[in-house]
């Protein structure tokens, strides 16, 4: 297993390719007024959702409001860990567009 962190072009840690498919790092914040994308944090990137923090719940509702964003099903993303902790990875298989914050690097869809 590689202890290298993901990093993209600007020096962040938030995210990596592993051929077509994009590996995120996220910083769940579950409960939150509106659902939307925020800023990396370090080596994640924060995402609020609305859903209360139950039973995985709100990491459902996060895959559901991030399909679109990245112009994927939502089959075809996987929660590597972290369904039911604010701490968790996904795995998005051949994103068709990105969100704004990922182009501040120098992103290139394959």
């Amino acid at each position: 297993m590689s202890t290298t962190r993901p990093r993209n072009a600007t020096g962040d840690s938030f995210f990596a390719w592993d051929g077509d498919t994009l590996i995120v790092n996220i910083l769940g914040k579950p409960s939150a007024s509106k659902d939307a994308i925020g800023k990396p944090k370090g080596t994640q990137l924060k995402v609020s959702v609305t859903a209360a923090p139950k039973d995985g719940r709100a990491t459902d509702h996060m895959v559901r409001f991030l399909a679109p964003q990245f112009g994927v099903t939502v089959s075809d993303i996987e929660v590597v860990f972290g369904q039911e902790n604010v701490n968790k990875q996904l795995r998005i298989h051949a994103p068709r567009k990105l969100p704004a914050v990922f182009s501040q690097g120098s992103l290139d869809l394959q």
